[in-house]
């Protein structure tokens, strides 16, 4: 009774937040392109999702439902821990890590931790009066710390609500903001299909704090007012199948609709294929995106042991501008 409270106040104080919803579903012929921070929040942690084409909201079952949708969490086993880190190596010594951690707290209930990561290499200033760089050097850096707190309601249907610090600052600015990620699954009883919908990032603006001087032909000039900065929600609606399920063998099928905040309408497809529950093979694609060009594919390989089970994850993208993109996962389940 006290957890069926404690998520229906969460949901009212989401829906009494009218500025936030009005992020989430701005006016028809607003312009949103390059209208939030935040940016990371954006990119896929786990390596499953994105061998999928992160067609994913409907699939989550494993630790990475505490990105997509934390409800997926209530699909996990009865292992008394389950811990997941990985890995994602960008250009020019750009790399993300995430860390999510998560045990069964009582019949149906699951609480999970997160942190993610993401952090670029020293870089040198430059200036309108030393293009080439003034000596001095600075860095970016993003970091996002949640709980995760997911219940099966009834057989066919699991909510869960994500509450999040995050961080992001360059050189001398900061900001931080709480956000909050919620969703649902729902199995419809017939071939295994589920359908699903999820909120990510869900919040309202905030303004930079810290202090960035600046070098003018009057003299030094420090800037300590900023404009706000808006968060990068979206609304996801996804739907999955598994089109084979026998002999050992799975294949399921995704699709997802994505509504962001500060960029046009996409939609994602996706398939994954296992073998005795041990090996796995994953492909998708994502269209209505600029930067897309390659389908996504991914690999990967459980194993299980006396203490509990092991998995391996990979997943490959190809970007028109950003390069190959690798990204390695493994999960482990404790007994």
């Amino acid at each position: 009774m006290k957890l069926k409270i404690i998520f229906a106040g969460l949901f009212v104080m989401l829906l009494i937040n009218q500025q936030s919803w009005a992020q989430l579903f701005p006016k028809y012929g607003d312009s949103r392109s390059g209208t939030t921070g935040f940016q990371f929040l954006k990119i896929a942690p786990d390596a499953r999702s994105v061998g999928m084409g992160e067609a994913f909201t409907a699939v989550a079952n494993d630790l990475s439902a505490v990105y997509w949708n934390p409800a997926g969490l209530t699909k996990l086993d009865t292992s008394n821990i389950h811990a997941q880190v990985g890995q994602t190596n960008y250009f020019s010594n750009i790399n993300m890590q995430h860390i999510v951690v998560a045990k069964k707290i009582r019949p149906s209930v699951f609480l999970a931790a997160q942190l993610e990561y993401l952090s670029t290499g020293y870089m040198n200033v430059s200036t309108e009066f030393a293009p080439t760089g003034n000596g001095q050097q600075f860095n970016f850096s993003d970091l996002s710390a949640g709980v995760t707190l997911a219940k099966a309601l009834t057989d066919n249907f699991s909510f869960g609500f994500n509450l999040k610090y995050i961080r992001e600052g360059i050189a001398t600015v900061y900001t931080q903001n709480v956000v909050a990620d919620f969703g649902f699954q729902y199995d419809i009883g017939k071939g295994n299909t589920r359908f699903a919908v999820g909120v990510s990032n869900f919040g309202s603006p905030t303004s930079p704090g810290g202090s960035l001087t600046k070098l003018t032909f009057g003299g030094d000039s420090t800037y300590k007012s900023f404009e706000k900065i808006n968060v990068p929600s979206i609304f996801r609606l996804g739907v999955a199948t598994d089109v084979v399920k026998k002999n050992n063998q799975i294949l399921t099928i995704a699709a997802q609709l994505n509504h962001p905040t500060d960029n046009n309408e996409s939609f994602n497809f996706g398939a994954e294929y296992g073998w005795h529950k041990l090996l796995y093979a994953r492909t998708g694609y994502q269209f209505g995106t600029d930067e897309n060009y390659l389908p996504s594919f991914g690999v990967g390989l459980a194993i299980k042991r006396k203490f509990g089970n092991i998995r391996f994850d990979y997943g490959f993208q190809a970007k028109k501008l950003l390069g190959v993109i690798h990204r390695v996962t493994l999960t482990v389940d404790l007994f």
